[in-house]
């Protein structure tokens, strides 16, 4: 497999370069698998939002998280559901994780695109490494599957 990951910090940088990017967003200045994540605290039940990429194909539309278990992650185990908004419009999602060799493939096209810049050092895998090798990490970088969704305008 590849070399060392990186291990993800949330930097005043970070949070300073999510807000310009849920900006672009909120009001619909980005690519269409850019979409501003919102899932309810599990401590506080306040709701938190973060920018997120989805990975949409034949298989079904996947949220990737390319750090880890953060927030949103631990987030979204425990309740089973968010939101998405791109643009003027919202949608309300359900979701489960899904196993690692359902995973796995969602993994490789996640690489395989332009964000592997920002994504990849956090990945053991190469976008053309073999689908065992994303198996193996799917435990460090949880997929989770779109089962249910309503989309509202808003």
């Amino acid at each position: 497999m590849g070399n060392d990951t990186s291990h993800f910090r949330m930097t005043k940088l970070r949070r300073t370069a999510n807000a310009v990017i849920g900006g672009f967003i909120k009001y619909g200045a980005s690519p269409s698998d850019m979409q501003l994540l919102t899932t309810r605290g599990r401590k506080s039940g306040f709701l938190r939002t973060t920018p997120v990429s989805l990975v949409e194909n034949e298989q079904g539309r996947f949220l990737v998280a390319p750090y880890g278990e953060v927030d949103w992650v631990l987030n979204i185990r425990k309740d089973g559901y968010a939101t998405l908004r791109h643009g003027g419009w919202i949608e309300l999602i359900s979701v489960v994780e899904v196993d690692p060799e359902r995973a796995a493939p969602v993994l490789r096209e996640y690489l395989q695109h332009p964000r592997v810049a920002i994504v990849g050092p956090y990945f053991k895998a190469a976008p053309d490494s073999p689908l065992e090798w994303f198996a193996d990490e799917a435990h460090t970088h949880p997929v989770f599957e779109i089962v249910r969704s309503t989309t509202v305008r808003i």
